[in-house]
C-alpha cells in the first residue's frame, strides 16, 4: 500500500494552509461533492465504452475523491482513511455471514435476501427502522432513487404481481398527463412525474435498469440526429427549414442504416 501512503502525503501537502494549492485548500465536503459524483459517472462512461485504460485512469480519479474526503475528515477530527477502511471492512464481514460466518446459502437470491435483512437491522440500530423506505439517499439520481423506493416497497408486498399491472399504470398516468395539457404548471409537473415513476416501475418489472436504458436511448437519439443533420447538410439544405414529414423520413432512414435495413 505504499502508493496509497504516498497519495495521503500528497493530499496533505496540497491541503497545507501555507504551502499547499490554494484551490485544494479552500475546498470542503460540499464543494467537492459534485466532483465526486462526476468522477463516478466518468468511471461508468469508461465501462460503457469498454475502455480499460480509461477505466484505470478514471478509477484513480475516483480514488482521489476518497482520499480528498478522508483528508478533510482527518483535519477536523472526524475520521481518516484508516477509519474509512476499517468501517468498510466491518461492513463487508457483517453483510457476508455466508462467507465469513456459519450461514449457508446456495442461490444469489438468498444472498440478496440476507443482505437486505442485515441492512434493515443496521438501519434499526441507527434509529431508522420506522419505515421500509428509511435510508434511501435523497441525492441519488431521480431514476435510481425511484427504483430503490419501489424495490423497498415491493419487499413488504406493495407491488404489482407482474408487469401487466405496471404497464396498465403507465397507460393510466399517460392519460392523466395528457388531460393536464391546459392545466397549471404544477399539475403538469406532477402528472409527468407520476408518468415517469410508473415507467420506472415497468422497467423494474421487466428487469431493466431505467438509468442505463435512458442513457442508451439518449446515445441512440444523438447518433440518429447527427445522421439526420449530416444528410441535409451534405445537400446544402438547412435542417431548420425542413418540414416535419421530411425530418421524419430522414429519421427513419437513419434508423434503417443503424439496423442495416
Amino acid at each position: 500500500m505504499e502508493a496509497v501512503d504516498r497519495l495521503l502525503q500528497i493530499m496533505a501537502r496540497l491541503r497545507h494552509p501555507e504551502h499547499g494549492c490554494p484551490w485544494d485548500v479552500e475546498q470542503d465536503f460540499h464543494s467537492i461533492a459534485p466532483h465526486t459524483v462526476e468522477e463516478a459517472y466518468e468511471v461508468l462512461d469508461a465501462i460503457e465504452r469498454g475502455d480499460m485504460e480509461a477505466l484505470r485512469d478514471e478509477l484513480g480519479d475516483l480514488l482521489l475523491q476518497v482520499i480528498f474526503h478522508a483528508r478533510m475528515g482527518e483535519e477536523v477530527g472526524y475520521f481518516d482513511l484508516q477509519a474509512v477502511a476499517e468501517t468498510l471492512e466491518d461492513k463487508l464481514i457483517r453483510r457476508h455471514p455466508h462467507v465469513f460466518g456459519s450461514l449457508k446459502v446456495a442461490e444469489p437470491e438468498s444472498v440478496t435476501h440476507h443482505w437486505e435483512a442485515i441492512k434493515a437491522q443496521e438501519r434499526r440500530h441507527r434509529g431508522e427502522g420506522g419505515s421500509a423506505l428509511d435510508g434511501i439517499a435523497t441525492a441519488l439520481p431521480a431514476l435510481a432513487r425511484a427504483t430503490k423506493l419501489q424495490r423497498r416497497a415491493a419487499r413488504v408486498g406493495f407491488d404489482w404481481p407482474d408487469h401487466r399491472g405496471a404497464a396498465a399504470k403507465v397507460r393510466e398516468e399517460l392519460a392523466e398527463a395528457e388531460a393536464e395539457v391546459d392545466g397549471s404548471a404544477e399539475r403538469r409537473e406532477a402528472e409527468i412525474g407520476d408518468l415517469l415513476f410508473a415507467a420506472v416501475n415497468l422497467a423494474r418489472h421487466l428487469d431493466v435498469d431505467p438509468e442505463t436504458a435512458l442513457r442508451r436511448a439518449g446515445q441512440r437519439f444523438e447518433g440518429r440526429f447527427r445522421a439526420v443533420e449530416a444528410e441535409f447538410y451534405a445537400r446544402g439544405e438547412d435542417l431548420a427549414a425542413q418540414s416535419i414529414d421530411a425530418l421524419e423520413a430522414a429519421w427513419q432512414r437513419s434508423k434503417g442504416r443503424e439496423s442495416g435495413t
